[in-house]
């Protein structure tokens, strides 16, 4: 259980720089989730290290059991031939070897519990990180929808839009400059042909009027001029 009180140790640790926001929140939650991950592989590996620590004491107990069944025989042939010393030897050994037997037993024990132990914290740390994979994932969405919209609402309220908008006043301005401008030019320049053309028009005016009286003149002198008579032929 201390593996998994130090991975949640861990866990707690990263979230608090997140809280803190001294970090980047996606680093932070990738690295969680990466060190949640070796450190299912050193549970893994220590898991597979105590089975195999049980399953050689298993052995070791089986073989003590045997030796001492053996030693049991061998006491009984030499008692069944006469020789008392040699099978209180033989019993001597027997009793050691099944002591070891007893004592590999009670390691069995303890390491069987101990096995049962780290599979279970492994289980629990292989969910742990399955859903701390899904709300990695949900969290960096978020993070993500999160500095974009603060970015938005920086653009739109900060320093950067705010010239960006005097920029577009100020071109606004020029254009509007630049239109009087040419409104103006253009009145002018209207202005001063209306005026030659009026003069022209005037000018016409007063030229067909002076032929007029020109003419007039003409044809009033013509009229009050008396006939001239021809001269008259001389006669033979």
């Amino acid at each position: 259980m201390e593996v998994i009180n130090r991975i949640i140790r861990v866990i707690r640790a990263n979230l608090n720089s997140l809280i803190g926001g001294t970090e980047d929140p996606e680093k932070i939650l990738e690295n969680t989730v990466l060190e949640m991950q070796e450190n299912l592989v050193q549970l893994r590996q220590g898991v597979a290290q105590a089975i195999a620590i049980q399953k050689r004491t298993e052995r070791q107990a089986s073989s003590a059991e045997s030796t001492a069944q053996e030693w049991y025989r061998r006491a009984q042939l030499a008692l069944q031939q006469g020789n008392e010393p040699l099978a209180r030897e033989a019993l001597t050994k027997r009793q050691a070897y099944q002591e070891t037997a007893k004592a590999l037993s009670g390691q069995i024990s303890e390491q069987t519990n101990l096995v049962g132990r780290l599979k279970k914290d492994m289980r629990t740390l292989e969910l742990k990180i399955a859903e701390a994979k899904t709300k990695k994932d949900m969290y960096i969405a978020r993070a993500r929808s999160a500095e974009a919209s603060f970015k938005l609402q920086e653009m739109l309220s900060g320093v950067s839009a705010t010239s960006s908008l005097n920029a577009f006043e100020r071109m606004e301005d020029k254009v509007l400059q630049i239109e009087a401008k040419s409104e103006t030019i253009a009145q002018l320049g209207g202005d001063d042909l209306q005026k030659q053309f009026a003069a022209l028009e005037s000018t016409d005016g007063v030229d067909a009027e002076l032929a007029a009286m020109k003419a007039q003149v003409l044809h009033e002198t013509h009229n009050t001029q008396p006939p001239q008579q021809l001269p008259k032929s001389q006669e033979p």
